[in-house]
């Protein structure tokens, strides 16, 4: 299976596609971010995610714990052991960039720091609607704050 690099344009020096409407070359999918769903091309199907190590665009975060497969609600938990002093991360689907299974590893398309800022995971209060409003508008909003022709 050829292993595709997470930070890599996939074949472009151009960062911005579509002549300008918003396609990051490696990050989010032309049109609405929506992050409550995998991307088609992230290459997790129904695969069972748990163990899998979680690669941020800066170095790894943990092992997922739990994951997710709902329409519309799919999210991974991600035990981060010492980097957050042992704390788990609810990353939406939407910020999975792509699958290695060979490997055992998912690449998100977040920084660390970016991951620590999020609002904090409450084992309780993963399927409150107001916490994944919360959740997801803060991925949706990070998206804007990156500069153009920055990997995701």
């Amino acid at each position: 299976m050829d292993r595709l690099d997470p930070h890599s344009t996939h074949g472009t020096t151009e960062p911005v596609l579509d002549g300008g409407q918003g396609a990051f070359a490696g990050g989010a999918p032309a049109g609405a971010f929506n992050p409550w769903s995998y991307r088609d091309e992230a290459g997790v199907a129904d695969a069972d995610l748990v163990g899998y190590k979680v690669e941020a665009t800066d170095g790894g975060i943990g092992k997922i714990d739990s994951a997710s497969h709902e329409v519309g609600g799919s999210y991974l938990v991600v035990d981060t052991g010492p980097w957050i002093f042992g704390k788990k991360v609810m990353l939406p689907a939407g910020t999975v960039n792509q699958v290695d299974h060979d490997d055992r590893k998912v690449y998100v398309d977040r920084s660390k720091d970016q991951i620590k800022a999020a609002p904090e995971y409450d084992e309780t209060s993963h399927s409150d609607p107001a916490y994944r409003d919360k959740l997801g508008g803060y991925y949706d909003e990070s998206y804007g704050n990156l500069p153009p022709g920055t990997a995701r």
